[in-house]
């Protein structure tokens, strides 16, 4: 069986949130001198330390963008400020699903030969409507929207599916939610960097020759890798 992470995987996304930072930093940049407020990684700090609060997603984000808009311009902030915050989050909200270069034929390619699921994490109402939009749903035999992607969700999961680790694959751009997890029960991992990555994504180390790894540079090379780990996990 071969897992797909969704967002940076299937779809972009990080791009969207990025504006948004760059968005919210101009909005901010009106009350505080960008160069002292050290405004990224503030909202960063806010927005980690929020999660187990309020998970993952644009509605997580939006929060904590207001908390750190209020914290740092010391509750000096307009209404109307806030109130743009705000859109900035509806507008990740309402954002087209555009799919990465290649992805439908690689997906479709592998689902022809394994069970492919997708696992993902996040707003619920906001990734069952681009699972909804991207057009591939009826390729998964099973679409799982998480609240975090760890070793105890993968493991939760492949019993789910009666499945041992060893047969599972999972495709991503996260080191850190997609691929140690899986490595870390014995399973194999597909790593598909995505050109931007949120901070929290890259908290993880996994060895550039891990045996049970392979990286990729795009959606093309997808179904050759998954062939080249069926084999080695059948030798296996």
């Amino acid at each position: 069986m071969i897992g797909f992470d969704a967002d940076d995987t299937l779809w972009r996304s990080q791009d969207y949130f990025d504006q948004a930072q760059l968005d919210f930093e101009r909005i901010v940049g009106r009350y505080v001198d960008l160069g002292d407020a050290r405004l990224h990684e503030r909202l960063y700090e806010i927005e980690k330390n929020n999660i187990g609060v309020f998970g993952y997603g644009v509605k997580g984000m939006t929060l904590s963008m207001i908390e750190a808009a209020v914290a740092i311009t010391g509750q000096r902030i307009a209404a109307a400020d806030l109130h743009r915050i705000v859109e900035l989050g509806k507008d990740l909200l309402r954002h087209p699903v555009e799919m990465l270069p290649g992805i439908p034929e690689a997906v479709a390619a592998i689902a022809a030969d394994f069970e492919i699921v997708l696992i993902t994490k996040g707003d619920l109402f906001h990734q069952e409507a681009k699972v909804k939009q991207c057009g591939l749903a009826d390729l998964f035999r099973r679409i799982e929207i998480v609240s975090e992607k760890d070793a105890g969700t993968y493991a939760r999961l492949l019993r789910e599916f009666g499945l041992p680790a060893a047969q599972f694959a999972m495709i991503g751009n996260s080191l850190r939610s997609d691929i140690a997890p899986v490595l870390d029960l014995g399973g194999w991992g597909i790593h598909m960097p995505y050109h931007t990555t949120w901070a929290h994504e890259t908290e993880a180390e996994v060895a550039a020759d891990a045996p049970r790894l392979r990286r990729v540079a795009g959606a093309a090379e997808l179904p050759q890798a998954v062939r080249e780990l069926a084999r080695a996990a059948q030798a296996a």
